[in-house]
């Protein structure tokens, strides 16, 4: 894959001095892509490339400051704060990593992608917001208020960045897959606040690929470890730039970071509740901004991801992400002990969605329609009947196979359920191996 920044008109902002330096950084990187790729590079030429880099970043840092200074702008002190972490810790966390490797490829691409993540979202989130193009702090707000402006400020963001025309699909998301997608756990916190703030971003594959893998030039329909690292660094500058707008949230800084896989994303959902869960429909894909505050992912469940570990977990990230597609069965029931149980029992083999609701359902088939659904006839509110006549209304769904989970098998409830013609039945007092059995002998059976 050759990688290349692509500059477009849209990323100015207005101010010669910071755009005309945005320019020449995304040349500067392009040159260095073009230089890994060659065979006979030699150390000291990516040293010296690197150092150029570098060098113009930090020129830029100071530049920046100084007209920011000259106008008054208010947010100086926290984009300085941004441009010193950068210079302070990722910068030499990078360099320390290519100086123990000898400058290895691996180590090279991590820098690589490191450094066009964190100038993609910097110059598209905090540059924008020197001249004005952002939206000012929430203060004294009332927590729906705050959830519509938190809304707001995502939506502003993404058409920011990268010019796309986003809108709220639910405000009550319940962790439902959406096609191949990237899972990112970001932990927030200050030194003084025991409380962390756990922000998950959930990201449909073909988005990135639509976004930051346009800005990096990328013609594949595939993630590769520079593009997630790119995309790792702009959803921090993405973060970052929402709990700006929190009148508690500003001086939080990034504590632990990880890639987690779409299994342990779902099990945060059955395990917490979540005080925002925000589903959005770019028209180039789907993404899903969620926080818990406070609340720590159970310990070993993810690695933390380091500069000393980044290539190497997110090489085995995307391998695991690679093995073949299996057969999807989504289970719905709102008892969290049938619905683990029940996914325990069928995900060595399937792959395993879960929904709490009738609603969670209609809204898992419409991200990620799967090949059977295993649905509780006994739910409470909206009940497993009105869920089938709801999915077999519409016409998208209507042929997807659908078999009843029941606590009842008396004449009366069978003849029921028989009366509206699902694809079969399950009693859920039948031993575990009689229910998978009979699943496998299921799909067998379509198979043949």
């Amino acid at each position: 894959m050759e990688n290349q920044l692509v500059w477009k008109e849209e990323y100015n902002i207005g101010v010669d001095v910071i755009d005309k330096e945005h320019q020449r950084l995304f040349k500067i990187i392009n040159k260095l892509f073009a230089f890994g790729k060659e065979e006979k590079k030699s150390q000291w030429a990516c040293q010296e490339g690197i150092k150029y880099f570098k060098d113009h970043a930090m020129k830029h840092f100071a530049e920046e400051e100084k007209y920011m200074t000259s106008i008054g702008y208010a947010g100086l002190e926290v984009h300085r704060h941004l441009h010193e972490g950068f210079r302070r810790k990722t910068l030499p966390a990078l360099e320390k990593e290519l100086e123990q490797t000898n400058y290895s490829e691996d180590a090279v691409d991590h820098f690589l992608g490191v450094c066009a993540g964190w100038l993609i979202g910097h110059t598209l989130t905090e540059d924008r917001a020197i001249t004005g193009e952002g939206i000012s702090k929430w203060v004294d707000l009332l927590p729906d208020e705050e959830l519509e402006a938190m809304k707001k400020v995502i939506l502003q963001l993404v058409y920011n960045m990268f010019r796309l025309e986003s809108h709220v699909v639910s405000d009550t998301y319940s962790g439902e897959k959406f096609g191949r997608g990237i899972y990112c756990r970001l932990v927030y916190g200050t030194e003084q606040s025991e409380e962390d703030r756990e922000i998950f971003l959930a990201f449909e594959e073909r988005l990135l690929l639509n976004t930051v893998g346009k800005v990096m030039g990328i013609e594949t329909n595939k993630l590769d470890t520079m593009l997630v690292n790119a995309t790792r660094l702009t959803a921090q500058q993405f973060v970052k730039r929402v709990m700006e707008h929190l009148p508690d949230a500003e001086e939080c800084e990034i504590k632990e970071e990880n890639l987690l896989t779409y299994e342990q994303f779902q099990d945060v959902f059955e395990k917490e509740k979540m005080q925002v869960s925000l589903l959005f429909d770019t028209g180039k894909g789907y993404f899903a901004y969620c926080v818990i505050a406070p609340h720590m992912l159970e310990k070993g469940a993810a690695i933390p991801i380091e500069t000393d570990n980044a290539m190497a977990e997110i090489a085995d990230y995307l391998k695991k992400r690679d093995v073949p597609q299996r057969q999807k069965i989504l289970i719905v029931d709102d008892s969290m002990t049938i619905r683990q149980g029940m996914k325990q029992l069928l995900c060595e083999d399937y792959e395993v969605a879960l929904a709490t609701s009738g609603m969670s359902a209609i809204r898992a088939l419409s991200l990620d329609r799967p090949d059977l659904v295993l649905l509780d006839y006994e739910m409470p509110v909206c009940d497993g009947k009105q869920v089938l006549e709801m999915i077999r209304s519409e016409e998208d769904f209507a042929d997807i196979p659908i078999i009843f989970l029941t606590g009842r098998t008396d004449p009366e409830t069978v003849r029921k359920l028989v009366s509206l013609k699902p694809d079969g039945y399950l009693a859920k007092y039948l031993k575990m191996e009689e229910i998978k059995h009979k699943i496998d002998a299921y799909f067998e059976k379509k198979k043949a």
